[in-house]
């Protein structure tokens, strides 16, 4: 296999998954979802759901474990509230530090690891969905142009220079990434971003009013809410 995408089912990995495929056909692709003790399964639900839709070959790893004692609200242990609200606004009352839905390290967590699932597949290149928006501000900083350089250098070296880590929406905004998306046709309808795990998207929470944002720049409504 050539190339193992970091999978959560959202618009990022969706669309880099589609991007990858299109460069490399469905059978070089490794898709690679991962438990870390999310408050629901919806994500992993739908992850396994496209990439069926895709035909890929899918693995799902669990390191719920490791967060265990984080109060990161996404988490099962965390007894705090998912914010309803922008991440400009949550931002403005972290005094600098990430959003209280940032999992500690987790891109760098999911990136090592991925590494050793990687080189066991043959792959030579991991990607991921990271973008500008997340990094904005300091919301995600494990999502940053700055980040992906430093952990690319890391795992590049620590594999003896078999593997490559790539973010090929790093300098993009949400925006651009949908509308790479809306080029590939990616299945948006079948997408889930929202932090709640209901039937419906929540439409309050940061992702989820990044996303409508998102897809109202390019003159759509969200088809996830519309199905």
């Amino acid at each position: 296999m050539k190339a193992l995408v970091l999978f959560s089912g959202g618009v990022d990995s969706t669309t880099c998954l589609a991007e990858v495929i299109g460069k490399y056909g469905k059978d070089e692709v490794l898709a690679l979802s991962v438990s870390y003790g999310q408050k629901h399964s919806k994500e992993l639900e739908v992850s396994k759901r496209i990439a069926d839709h895709y035909g890929v070959r899918y693995k799902r790893l669990d390191l719920a474990q490791i967060f265990a004692d984080s109060d990161c609200s996404l988490l099962q242990g965390s007894e705090s509230d998912i914010p309803k609200e922008s991440y400009a606004e949550q931002l403005k009352k972290t005094d600098g530090k990430p959003v209280s839905t940032y999992v500690p390290f987790r891109n760098g967590l999911f990136l090592a690891s991925a590494a050793s699932i990687a080189i066991s597949n043959g792959c030579t290149e991991i990607y991921y969905g990271a973008h500008s928006d997340d990094a904005a501000g300091n919301a995600y900083p494990d999502c940053s142009e700055e980040f992906n350089d430093a952990i690319n250098k890391a795992i590049y070296i620590g594999s003896g220079k078999q593997l490559r880590v790539i973010a090929p929406f790093v300098e993009l905004n949400k925006a651009d990434v949908v509308a790479r998306g809306l080029e590939l046709n990616v299945p948006y309808e079948l997408t889930w971003s929202c932090y709640e795990g209901g039937d419906k998207p929540c439409g309050k929470c940061g992702t989820c009013l990044d996303r409508a944002a998102a897809f109202r720049a390019n003159g759509i409504n969200d088809p996830a809410l519309e199905v």
